[in-house]
């Protein structure tokens, strides 16, 4: 058999590329061992031994070439391993990633809601309004006038006539020089009246224009207002009809919400009829605006008998909204008075603890009154307790009896309950409970002090014979 000469792989670099396995096959491993074994059968020759070192390199590379391959296989998984925990940190962050942005929309998206509910700012200057004006200005706008009206002619006289009166009677007061000159006014002529006169009409005209042209100012610049007003309303209008449109589109759970237990009002007899009617006219072609025209038009020419079923069928729905509206009042009447015996309750507790807290100042009151006695008895009852302790104990009374139990069953239904609370309570449903429920308790601790007392006889009579 001639030699085969098998490749060397010769060493490349490390890459990301999986190198192919070039562990030899099964066929060229038996022509391996054939050859061994042909060379250790046949005497050894200068030619063998070539061959047989040949071998030992071969064999030497192959080993090395698997060693390679088993720690390429090994780099390998290590990095197939690291690049996995990179993605998985990638996603995450992606993921973190996106949810920030998705946080960042709902947060901008509520603060355009706050910035819609803000209140309205319009964007125009406002005419600013004067709340405090003087009497003055209250005048003008009412009609007065700054010029003062005419003295009529018996004050233009009496004005000069004043001084002569005077000069004769001094010592007069103003009651009667007033009277006086008003008994000359009388006895004055016509002709000696009629320069004063004149004065006064002349006065009267030229305070007439005046008045005449302050009121058409007046109106003129209350017209002039009244447009500003009308302007600045409109302006206002706009702005105002924009932002609440904005406002509806975004927000439209600021309505009020109805009731849906609520009964509906009932149609009245011509709504039936419109009703009835509107689908016959749609079907015609009739516009939706002229349908109300039409059917307020035909239920004004129909007759009584025509409108006679839709006015009983009316009747009877309203009669059966009533009885609703009954049962929906009562309802409700039902549940404000469960609040009001809910409320009531409250304070009945709240009225129990305050009591509880008075008896509490009162018993320490007491107890500070009677310290040195209680101590006596507590340190005789110690020596008594010490010294025997087969003495049989005192019975629970009804009302102690009552409370273990009713203290479980609070405790169970109100877990965390103060104790205060909870001793209010107790008091209450012992104050609340029936004569024959009491009657139970009160038996059992009746019988409970029947036996204690039948212990007590029994330790009376012991303690001789222990004495003894």
């Amino acid at each position: 058999m001639g030699d085969t000469v098998v490749p060397v792989a010769t060493k490349r670099g490390r890459g990301r590329r999986v190198l192919k396995d070039k562990t030899p096959s099964t066929n060229e491993a038996n022509i391996i061992v054939g050859k061994v074994s042909e060379s250790s059968a046949t005497p050894i020759s200068p030619s063998s031994k070539q061959d047989s070192k040949k071998q030992q390199s071969f064999e030497k590379e192959l080993l090395e070439m698997q060693e390679m391959l088993q720690q390429m296989r090994l780099d390998k998984e290590k990095t197939e391993e690291l690049l996995k925990a990179k993605d998985e940190a990638l996603k995450q962050k992606d993921e973190e990633l996106q949810n920030r942005g998705r946080e960042q929309e709902k947060l901008q998206v509520e603060l355009k809601k706050l910035q819609k509910l803000k209140e309205f700012k319009p964007t125009m200057n406002l005419p600013v309004m004067k709340d405090n004006e003087t009497k003055k200005d209250k005048k003008k706008k009412a009609g007065g006038s700054e010029k003062k009206r005419p003295s009529p002619p018996y004050i233009l006289w009496m004005k000069d006539q004043w001084n002569e009166i005077k000069k004769t009677n001094p010592a007069a007061e103003f009651k009667e020089t007033s009277n006086m000159l008003g008994a000359k006014w009388k006895t004055v002529s016509a002709e000696e009246k009629k320069p004063y006169e004149e004065k006064y009409h002349a006065e009267k005209e030229a305070y007439l224009q005046v008045i005449a042209k302050e009121k058409r100012e007046s109106e003129a610049m209350r017209l002039f207002e009244e447009e500003q007003k009308q302007r600045t309303a409109m302006e206002l209008l706009e702005q105002y009809m924009q932002f609440k449109q904005g406002a509806e589109k975004e927000t439209k759970k600021n309505k009020k919400e109805k009731d849906p237990l609520k009964p509906k009002h009932p149609m009245s007899a011509y709504f039936l009829f419109t009703n009835d009617r509107r689908a016959a006219l749609l079907a015609e072609n009739k516009n939706f605006l002229e349908v109300p025209k039409i059917t307020a038009e035909e239920w004004k020419n129909i007759t009584e008998e025509q409108k006679k079923p839709y006015e009983e069928m009316a009747k009877k729905n309203k009669e059966k909204y009533a009885l609703e509206m009954e049962a929906y009042k009562q309802k409700k009447d039902e549940e404000a008075a469960h609040l009001m015996k809910e409320e009531e309750e409250h304070m009945k507790l709240q009225k129990q603890e305050a009591l509880q807290l008075l008896k509490k100042k009162e018993k320490t009151d007491n107890i500070i009154k009677k310290t040195k006695q209680n101590l006596q008895k507590k340190k005789q009852n110690k020596e008594e307790k010490n010294s025997d302790p087969n003495r049989p104990k005192r019975p629970p009374s009804s009302f102690i009896l009552f409370g273990k139990e009713a203290r479980k069953t609070l405790q169970d239904e109100r877990p965390g309950i103060n104790t205060s609370t909870l001793n209010a309570l107790v008091s209450l449903k012992w104050k609340e409970l029936s004569e024959e429920d009491r009657q139970f308790w009160n038996s059992q601790a009746s019988d409970a002090m029947d036996l204690y007392k039948k212990e007590m006889e029994e330790y009376n009579k012991s303690l001789p014979a222990k004495t003894e």
